[in-house]
This record gives C-alpha cells, structure tokens and sequence, in this order.
C-alpha cells in the first residue's frame, strides 16, 4: 500500500465546508479513481486550523496516474478553501490498525 499526506491550512470560517468538500472529493475519488483507497483526516489539537488529509492508494503508480501535474481539478475546491502546505508520500510498510 502506498500513502499520501496532504497538509492543509484551512481558515476557521472555511473549516466546515472545507470538510464536507473534502467528504465529498474523497468518496468521488474513491469510487470512481482506479487504486484510490479512501482517506481520513486529522485536525491539530494544538492548532485547529492544521489539517492532515491521509490518502491511501494501491500503488505509488496508481496516485502518480491520479496526480498527474499536481494539481487535479478534483481537489481544486478544496484549495479555494484552504491552503495546501505540503504533499508527502509513504510506502506503508505495516498496519496494525483495527
């Protein structure tokens, strides 16, 4: 498995929408997006407007087909609502999660 860290500055006015977008770009990609796993998301205890999108794919190949130029039109409302900082990739190497 293949995962993929997004790192978001969301302002507090656009926190809510910016969820229901992200809920809502995430199902689309998933159910539609060859490979793509689904995502969760996280908000800073510590700073509540630092959002982390987890993405988990098949493959590295099957996000880099999704990627493509590192903007896809997909996500482009959630970037009207929120600053992307960062973009991270990680080979899962083990899952204990339940």
């Amino acid at each position: 498995m293949f995962r993929v860290i997004y790192q978001w500055q969301v302002p507090t006015e656009n926190m809510t929408e910016f969820q229901a977008t992200w809920q809502k770009t995430t199902d689309a990609i998933h159910h539609s997006v060859d490979g793509a796993l689904g995502s969760f998301m996280l908000q800073s205890t510590d700073q509540p407007n630092k959002i982390l999108t987890i993405a988990k794919w098949r493959s590295r190949e099957d996000w880099l087909h999704f990627w493509g130029n590192s903007n896809p039109e997909r996500m482009q409302r959630m970037r009207e609502l929120a600053q992307r900082i960062s973009v991270e990739t990680f080979d899962e190497v083990e899952d204990r999660t339940r």
